[in-house]
């Protein structure tokens, strides 16, 4: 199937948050983006130096006091499969269907990769222990994954990922529709048939976006950048311009046949509302 072929998914990122005030602000912003009506909310795996059991509270929480499912992500470096196949048999008894299957990065100060290596290692056991029970979303990465000594290396990893079970995948985070397009012709070539949907970073602060680019490799392009350089500490200023950008990338991407797209909240409702709100799409609560 081609990627216009696919149902649309529409869907909400968090990261557990390590404050009482912080999880109230997730919670206030979950109750404000079912409005959307998303597929289902994930949540990021030790983000923000949280630890895995903060991970596994929120994903219940959203699991149990909302009526949009629960998607864990789960990493599997430094991990085994003892303590994998546990946490995902708690969370099958929790009634959670999908799951975020990703490498992750190594814990500073840790050596020891664990007895997985590769996110296509996890993807293979998750379904030799679990059969189909879970749809499993995988990352891809258009601009190309900053460790990929080359694009082809990159798309041979993805499509083994693909390979080992995967049913669906994200993007990371980007803003030329170019580079999503271009990575959706790379895999058609290669017979890629899983849907891969974009995911969406709303603009708010250019200093925190420049250094999660920086470390990620996603490429602010250079008008913006400069554009929102321009702004200074003019925070307004940066969140209009920041919408009229990503409601116009949202546009094109969906205009060109995306099968969806996976909104990086970073916690807060108010800019995925206002471009949910901008491509036409109504909210009701």
């Amino acid at each position: 199937m081609s990627q216009l072929d696919w149902p649309k998914t529409f869907s909400c990122e968090f990261f557990p948050p390590i404050t009482t005030e912080g999880l109230s602000k997730l919670q206030t912003a979950r109750q404000q983006l079912m409005a959307m009506h998303p597929a289902y909310f994930s949540v990021t795996y030790g983000a923000g130096g949280s630890t895995r059991d903060r991970t596994v509270e929120v994903v219940l929480d959203i699991q149990a006091h909302s009526e949009v499912p629960a998607t864990p992500h789960l990493t599997c470096i430094a991990s085994t499969k003892s303590n994998v196949r546990e946490l995902l048999n708690h969370y099958k008894t929790q009634g959670i269907r999908r799951i975020v299957a990703l490498r992750g990065d190594m814990p500073s100060g840790m050596r020891d990769p664990g007895e997985f290596r590769y996110a296509n290692e996890l993807v293979s056991f998750i379904r030799s222990e679990f059969g189909d029970h879970f749809h499993l979303e995988v990352a891809a990465y258009p601009e190309y994954h900053p460790q990929a000594p080359n694009p082809n290396q990159d798309l041979e990893n993805f499509q083994r990922k693909v390979d080992a079970g995967a049913n669906s995948a994200i993007t990371q985070y980007f803003y030329n529709p170019d580079a999503y397009f271009h990575f959706i012709d790379q895999c058609a070539r290669r017979r890629i048939g899983i849907p891969i949907v974009p995911g969406i970073m709303p603009i708010t602060n250019f200093t925190q976006l420049a250094r999660f680019s920086d470390a990620c490799g996603a490429e602010i392009p250079r008008w913006i950048r400069k554009k929102l350089e321009s702004f200074g500490d003019d925070r307004n200023a940066i969140r209009a311009f920041g919408l009229d950008v990503v409601s116009e990338l949202c546009r094109k991407l969906l205009d060109g046949g995306a099968p969806g797209l996976h909104f990086y909240t970073m916690n807060q409702a108010g800019l995925t509302l206002a471009i949910w709100e901008r491509l036409g799409f109504t909210t009701s609560h």
